[in-house]
């Protein structure tokens, strides 16, 4: 049985999870994003084997979320850090976060607390408008197609008939 390519669906979502949909990757990140930028530290720290942890993070430089840095040349030895691409897809973590915080975390809190560097407060992320800056949230929004929408095949059937 095939794969489903979710890279090549005309879906944003889709394309996302065709980057890091797997369990590792948003793992592997998030090490990274903290400071454990080396294979043997990520290797250690998830717990992956290494045959997993090479096929994630050859993906995740292949996307251009990672960048292969050498730190070593006797011998040779490389770190991972994040790209700009990778950065933002940190910004996709740190709502997740917010939402295991809520959701998972039970009595004993979440495991880890965020200071915000421009107030210097322990904060959460929240999700807001680009435009207005109001709270924005899947309950606040319409859907409209967008210009890398796909023509549905009856669009596509008038056009041709037309």
């Amino acid at each position: 049985m095939q794969r489903t390519r979710f890279g090549d669906m005309a879906c944003s979502i889709a394309r996302t999870l065709d980057v890091i949909g797997e369990p590792w990757s948003p793992l592997i990140l998030r090490d990274v994003y903290v400071g454990m930028t080396r294979f043997e530290q990520i290797q250690q720290d998830l717990g992956i084997s290494r045959k997993v942890l090479t096929e994630r993070l050859k993906w995740l430089v292949e996307n251009d979320v990672l960048e292969r840095r050498e730190y070593s040349t006797r011998p040779p030895r490389h770190e991972y850090v994040l790209t700009p691409k990778g950065t933002e897809l940190c910004d996709l973590l740190l709502v997740m976060v917010r939402w295991g915080d809520r959701w998972t975390a039970g009595e004993a809190g979440p495991p880890v607390l965020y200071r915000h560097h421009a107030c210097g407060q322990i904060a959460h992320v929240d999700l807001h408008c680009s435009v207005c800056d109001r709270p924005m949230h899947a309950t606040d929004i319409d859907l409209l197609p967008g210009p890398g929408q796909p023509a549905q095949p009856s669009e596509e059937a008038s056009l041709a008939d037309g």
